[in-house]
């Protein structure tokens, strides 16, 4: 009898290891339902505080969390953040470790991180920088949370300058990918995160791309036929590059695919753009300038506009911004002095960097996505 990958994930957890390198510790993925119960196993017996940080809107699974780990035996605080991009700000760290100060949080204590990308990115900036590091668990809710931000020790917050340009890499103990969580996530939020699982199809695994054409109204829906299998190969993904480059001196920059628009986009929205939807248009904006540089073929470029365009991601911005994007994209933290490095296919599952490309391929690329 064969069993789809979502019919072994239900029954027992997929776990993914996340190598180890450079002195780093490798660390698990889970993915999988009902995954509650992994938690005390990660906290280890050292740990006597342990401090849950979630969204506000997500105050009530946070005290389930914080509920389920105190019943274990641990002294538990719970720190609410708020919602969104909106808790990456140094003031929200500072708040944190006020609370981790006040409840006397020693070097041995843990901290469970419950909510999407925003959440894990400054849970994991506040484990990296109190004591100068304390161990900290992702339990993330959201794809973007389970496929991007939870898995590769990247944690940051964000500036008037700009997007993570603050920020240190420290890997998490664990990370607890409950599928169960976004069985209730709005569909935009859903969708917002299929932007990483495609990217992910368009740098290394083509076969998530094969899934999502085949019905792309499925892959829109957390019951959707394929979600375990495509959240599973997304991380995977991840979790071999990263393995490779934690630092993101080489490889790992594969990974910024439509990301360096992305980041511009976002900030010149004030961060009220979801982060999907801006890699969405900087995946085809990436597109055309590989096309437009001579190393990416037509067929592959004009896929990424079907693919993002089929699952409802949108692939064009307003066109009057193109001065300002360039300004912001010039002080991203990948570009290198002042010349912009941009991530592009030399053909499908063949990523590669195109620097300080000639601005009127900028342009050119720039019009494809104006609206």
């Amino acid at each position: 009898m064969t069993h789809s990958s979502q019919d072994i994930s239900t029954d027992v957890p997929t776990r993914i290891t996340v190598g180890g390198s450079a002195g780093t510790e490798a660390y698990d993925v889970l993915v999988g339902r009902r995954l509650l119960g992994e938690l005390p196993g990660l906290i280890g017996t050292a740990a006597r505080r342990v401090a849950v940080l979630h969204p506000e809107a997500l105050a009530e699974t946070g005290e389930v969390v914080r509920e389920d780990v105190a019943g274990q035996g641990y002294e538990t605080i719970a720190i609410q953040l708020p919602n969104a991009e909106q808790a990456k700000t140094a003031e929200v760290a500072a708040y944190c470790w006020k609370a981790l100060g006040q409840s006397g949080f020693t070097r041995t204590d843990v901290i469970v991180a419950v909510g999407g990308g925003a959440t894990t990115d400054v849970s994991g900036f506040v484990a990296a920088t109190w004591l100068r590091g304390v161990r900290w668990i992702a339990v993330p809710t959201t794809v973007l949370g389970m496929v991007d931000a939870a898995v590769g020790g990247k944690t940051g917050i964000n500036t008037a300058e700009g997007k993570n340009l603050v920020g240190a890499f420290h890997p998490p103990a664990g990370v607890l990918c409950d599928l169960a969580a976004l069985d209730s996530l709005p569909v935009h939020d859903y969708v917002s995160g299929l932007a990483e699982i495609i990217k992910a199809g368009f740098i290394a695994d083509p076969v998530i791309l094969d899934l999502i054409e085949a019905d792309p109204e499925a892959a829109r829906r957390p019951d959707g036929p394929h979600t375990a299998e495509l959240v599973e190969r997304a991380i995977r993904v991840k979790a071999e590059v990263v393995a490779s480059d934690l630092k993101e001196s080489g490889l790992r920059e594969i990974l910024n695919y439509g990301h360096t628009l992305a980041h511009a986009i976002e900030k010149n929205e004030r961060y009220t753009w979801r982060h999907g939807a801006a890699v969405s248009v900087g995946m085809v904006f990436a597109a055309e300038l590989g096309r437009i540089a001579g190393r990416l073929d037509d067929a592959t470029a004009d896929r990424h506009r079907a693919v993002l365009t089929s699952v409802g991601l949108p692939v064009t911005y307003r066109g009057d911004q193109w001065p300002r994007l360039l300004e912001t994209m010039r002080i991203d933290k990948k570009s290198r002095g002042d010349r912009l490095r941009f991530i592009v296919l030399d053909g499908l599952a063949r990523p590669a960097v195109l620097e300080g490309p000639d601005p009127a391929m900028l342009l050119a690329a720039h019009a494809e996505i104006a609206a």
